[in-house]
């Protein structure tokens, strides 16, 4: 089963020097993902994991990493669902982002779960058609 890893996973794994207990059964999750070849992420996750690095040789490093993972591709509908969920949400007093909104109207489209370690998708969860994949925590 493929699924839609978000920014805050990759970082962990990719990005974060030394990882907190907590944080290693999600780094492992995300080796059995890759391991299995269901990790997939969309554009906008990949220049997010891209963004804010300082040395040209560690992202040049990082982006060599990452070109082992295709896109999903996001077309026209995604985008405007993406909106759509935005209003959705917002109207029930939920904020987010449009790149999480984005997230969520792709993983929809292709009917996958997102791996998400931040709070933000569960509170999108009880108002969009979206499938969470299980975090394992210690």
């Amino acid at each position: 089963m493929k699924v839609l890893v978000d920014t805050g996973v990759w970082s962990l794994a990719f990005r974060r020097k030394k990882l907190q207990p907590a944080e290693q059964p999600i780094v492992q999750q995300l080796q059995t993902l890759i391991l299995d070849g269901n990790a997939c992420m969309i554009g906008v996750i990949r220049q997010e994991i891209l963004s804010g690095i300082k040395h040209p040789a560690q992202y040049d490093k990082l982006k060599g990493r990452l070109q082992a993972f295709d896109d999903l591709v996001v077309t026209q509908q995604d985008h405007e669902l993406a909106a759509a969920m935005f209003n959705t949400c917002r109207s029930n007093g939920v904020q987010g982002s449009h790149i999480d909104f984005l997230i969520c109207a792709v993983a929809h489209h292709a009917n996958v779960p997102i791996f998400a370690v931040d709070g933000d998708f569960v509170q999108y969860a009880p108002y969009l058609p979206i499938t969470l994949y299980p975090v394992k925590r210690i």
